[in-house]
């Protein structure tokens, strides 16, 4: 397992456990401009799959081989999780998504995983996602083990099945006042402490000017990484991910700047304030270039 920075993960392709080229996806042949997968064993298969889909993961395991595709599963429950740790090979992997992270279940999800080095993203699904002081509170958990946790991930599907809302392909959820009120303070609990937060799938696949207006809504919203469901979303998110030459050329000048304040394209710069943003610019640049 190598360590991975968030900023690496792009878009994160969610296949089934189940699918018929599982190998070629997660060993990087089939895409191999794909970032990081997730292999599911939760939402994506129907009960009666789950354990056809385990023993895919370990039939897989058996052979996979290291690409630059970053690997990660997605449990059904901590169960799952414990066979699945159980399996022989599985440091193949990065590491895991525990879905439907709650203060129910945080404790048992993280004492599975307390003697290995797997990365973590907890999704947080539940009802926490409209309770300030429940989100601090798994916050303050998730503090604790802050060095496995790659980013918080969220539930965009399963906050709008809570709100008995669906949203149309044209309409970007940050523009929608319910949503928007649990997102933004979603964001602003976990992102002041220190945590990424990735971005909400986009479910119309072949809608293409649809997803980038998503994704560069999120890149505005301070969101990096996205859950994709489509292939034809990979090569869209990695465009997007590129930064512009004025971009690049403000971060580079704000890391390198002695003075605390100065002039720049006619604004104000700080460099201890600004210095995060620029930090974030030059890394995606490295991993996704100019454009």
């Amino acid at each position: 397992m190598n360590k991975i920075d968030y900023i690496e993960l792009g878009g994160t392709l969610f296949i089934q456990s189940t699918h018929k080229d599982l190998e070629a996806v997660a060993s990087g042949e089939k895409y191999p401009n794909l970032k990081s997968l997730v292999i599911d064993t939760e939402d994506g298969i129907a009960k009666d799959e789950l354990i056809e889909g385990v023993l895919n993961i370990r039939n897989l395991l058996q052979n996979l081989q290291k690409s630059n595709t970053a690997v990660f599963i997605r449990p059904r429950d901590v169960v799952v999780l414990r066979t699945l740790l159980g399996f022989e090979n599985i440091e193949k992997i990065d590491g895991f998504i525990l879905p439907k992270f709650s203060l129910s279940n945080a404790n048992e999800y993280l004492n599975e995983l307390k003697d290995t080095l797997f990365m973590v993203m907890p999704s947080i699904e539940g009802v926490e996602l409209f309770n300030q002081v429940k989100l601090r509170a798994l916050c303050d958990l998730l503090m604790q083990h802050k060095e496995r946790i790659l980013l918080i991930r969220f539930g965009l599907e399963d906050m709008l099945r809570q709100l008995k809302m669906r949203r149309e392909c044209h309409d970007n959820i940050f523009d929608i006042s319910a949503p928007a009120s649990v997102l933004g303070n979603f964001i602003a609990i976990f992102k002041s402490a220190g945590f990424q937060v990735s971005g909400g799938v986009y479910p119309c696949y072949k809608d293409f000017k649809g997803f980038v207006d998503d994704v560069r809504r999120d890149l505005k919203e301070g969101l990096i990484s996205k859950t994709i469901i489509h292939p034809n979303q990979i090569d869209l998110l990695n465009k997007e991910y590129k930064v512009s030459q004025r971009e690049f050329d403000e971060a580079l000048e704000i890391s390198t700047e002695l003075n605390a304040v100065f002039a720049q394209n006619a604004k104000m710069a700080e460099t201890t304030t600004m210095t995060p943003w620029a930090q974030e610019i030059i890394k995606r640049a490295e991993v996704y270039g100019i454009k």
